[in-house]
């Protein structure tokens, strides 16, 4: 565990490496036009490798941690950082359906998955004293969204001047600046030499099982499935509903940025509100304000600020779910085995993330619009915010399991 002086600067460093792999994966959104007008590739075929990449990138994330358990994260973080600029690479190389399915829906979502939330989350918060969890939790989540904001203008903006595939290129680029990352974060040289934690396959089989014959665990799961149904619904296809009211692309570009922006507040206040309340209290207020911000916007008239008022308030709680989640896990089972238990979680959260993104492309396709999407995305995250009202919480930390 490290000392208390030096875990902002861990934390720090484990948010800039989720701001670049979480900024490379969100900005995807833009490219669905511009493929499609380029290569002939059909709108549901391009939102179909993207929703393989988004459920592909929450299987990855409890196999990520669960290897990270057993030889340390260093190696993992780097082979994801590699896979996730090998992808985005070849993205315009491969501009197939299957070649589209490959790179976007598999190699990115692999790269980006090992690099995703519930790795940084569990390496961090497992070397950290406990009273700086929530907090970090909270900081290492704004990273992400930080990452949202920087590059959805950037990126719209290299499509404006290189076209979707000097875009492509460019982020692969970029995302090979998270490798000198590594260190600090995992707390040992990028090859993986350093402290190796203990670890024995019934330790962790058996609190895996232990996990899943907990009802609370199940139904974070159920609740952070819908949480992925809405977020990767929005991520993928709220471009094509900005150019559906006959606003310009730059009206996309902003609001998936101020989305970001606005989680950045939202992830802090999560992490402070999570040494103030209980964690699952926390999660139905922000899935509850999801539902009356879209029943909201599907009343207003669309112009480009009800889009922008729109990213402001779903941006306050975009990924600001991740802080309570994780810190509702650890209550239940400890930190030791947090980056396998919290992955599993995010195993649902990118299922759900899945039907978003497909359905969202198959919705357009039938009746050339969102609008049942929209009616679908507030019903669930009702439904989410419900879910959590049950939970078994404990008031303090877990210590069946060490941490």
């Amino acid at each position: 565990m490290i000392d208390k002086n030096s875990w902002l600067f861990v934390t720090l460093a484990a948010a800039a490496m989720l701001m670049i792999t979480m900024g490379a994966r969100q900005s995807q959104g833009l490219f669905v036009f511009p493929i499609s007008g380029s290569t002939g590739v059909g709108i549901v075929t391009i939102s179909f490798a993207m929703a393989v990449g988004q459920l592909l990138w929450g299987a990855v994330a409890p196999v990520a941690g669960a290897v990270a358990d057993r030889f340390g994260s260093a190696r993992v973080l780097v082979c994801g950082v590699l896979v996730l600029a090998l992808g985005t690479a070849l993205t315009p190389v491969l501009t197939s359906s299957s070649g589209l399915v490959f790179t976007i829906g598999i190699l990115t979502a692999m790269g980006s998955g090992a690099g995703s939330f519930s790795m940084l989350i569990g390496t961090v918060m497992g070397r950290l004293p406990p009273a700086h969890r929530g907090t970090a939790a909270g900081i290492i989540t704004a990273g992400g969204s930080f990452g949202q904001f920087v590059f959805a203008p950037i990126v719209q903006k290299l499509i404006s001047m290189w076209g979707w595939m000097g875009a492509m290129w460019s982020l692969s680029v970029i995302s090979l600046a998270a490798l000198p990352l590594v260190r600090p974060v995992s707390g040992t040289a990028a090859n993986g030499v350093g402290a190796i934690p203990s670890f024995t396959d019934g330790g962790l089989r058996g609190v895996v099982q232990n996990a899943f014959a907990d009802r609370s665990y199940l139904l974070l799961h159920a609740s952070f499935l819908t949480c992925g149904f809405h977020i990767a619904f929005l991520v993928t296809h709220l471009p094509g509903e900005v150019d559906l009211c006959g606003l310009p692309a730059s009206v996309a570009s902003w609001s998936l940025a101020i989305i970001g922006l606005a989680n950045i507040a939202g992830s802090f206040t999560a992490g402070w509100l999570l040494g103030r309340f209980r964690g699952k209290d926390v999660l139905f207020w922000m899935y509850g304000s999801r539902t009356i911000l879209i029943l909201l916007y599907l009343a207003a008239p669309k112009t480009e600020w009800t889009f922008y008022m729109l990213a402001v308030g779903l941006g306050f709680s975009w990924l600001g779910t991740a802080p309570p989640t994780a810190g509702v896990v650890g209550k239940l089972f400890g930190t030791r085995y947090l980056a396998t238990l919290y992955g599993l979680t995010m195993l649902s959260h990118q299922t759900g993330g899945f039907f978003g993104a497909w359905l969202g492309g198959l919705a357009f396709s039938h009746y050339g619009n969102y609008l049942w999407m929209w009616y679908a995305d507030a019903v669930l995250a009702a439904i989410a915010a419900l879910l959590n009202l049950p939970i078994r919480e404990p008031r303090v930390e877990a210590t069946a399991v060490p941490a």
